[in-house]
């Protein structure tokens, strides 16, 4: 499946990893089931922007990679957040083997480390979050797959990134 809007934002730090994902803890409030694709290399800042959005929807506990847990759950007002990292898979079938296709199931909101290693039983997702290094930063580029990401886009476009629509195919 093809983005349906984009936009790219620089991360110049720390402090602005943790801004972009404080942006999206207002249009998560909102969006139920969705599942979120983080891709990029070790190091990229991927559990750093999962922070910033848990602190940003109050969440004052530890939040540390779900590497060898596979999955933490964080509850908040209301909100059941999941934060999966799949890295260790040595194969796709871990994915259904660990039982983790029911958290998938549910109105929470799953925030996915490593998807790829879980396709191609992990579910599509509704927003694809890329960070890559870039200069002594980092760049994120944030890509709504379904009309439920489109508002994370729009939250991250509004911290100064770059948002166009890809053209229309034919």
């Amino acid at each position: 499946m093809h983005a349906i809007d984009h936009t790219a934002i620089d991360l110049p730090d720390e402090a602005a990893t943790l801004a972009l994902g404080a942006a999206l803890a207002a249009p998560l409030k909102g969006a139920r089931g969705l599942v979120a694709w983080l891709e990029g290399d070790l190091g990229a800042g991927k559990t750093t922007l999962v922070r910033g959005l848990l602190r940003a929807l109050g969440d004052t506990g530890p939040v540390k990679s779900p590497t060898y847990t596979l999955v933490e759950l964080h509850v908040i007002s209301g909100l059941d957040l999941y934060h999966f990292d799949f890295y260790r898979f040595n194969r796709p079938e871990e994915y259904l083997d660990a039982g983790l296709d029911e958290y998938f199931a549910g109105n929470g909101i799953c925030m996915v480390e490593w998807p790829d290693r879980a396709r191609p039983y992990l579910p599509d997702a509704d927003l694809v979050i890329t960070l890559e290094l870039s200069g002594d930063g980092r760049r994120a580029r944030l890509d709504a797959r379904t009309p439920r990401g489109l508002p994370c886009v729009m939250a991250a476009a509004s911290l100064g990134g770059t948002s166009s629509a890809p053209p229309a195919p034919g």
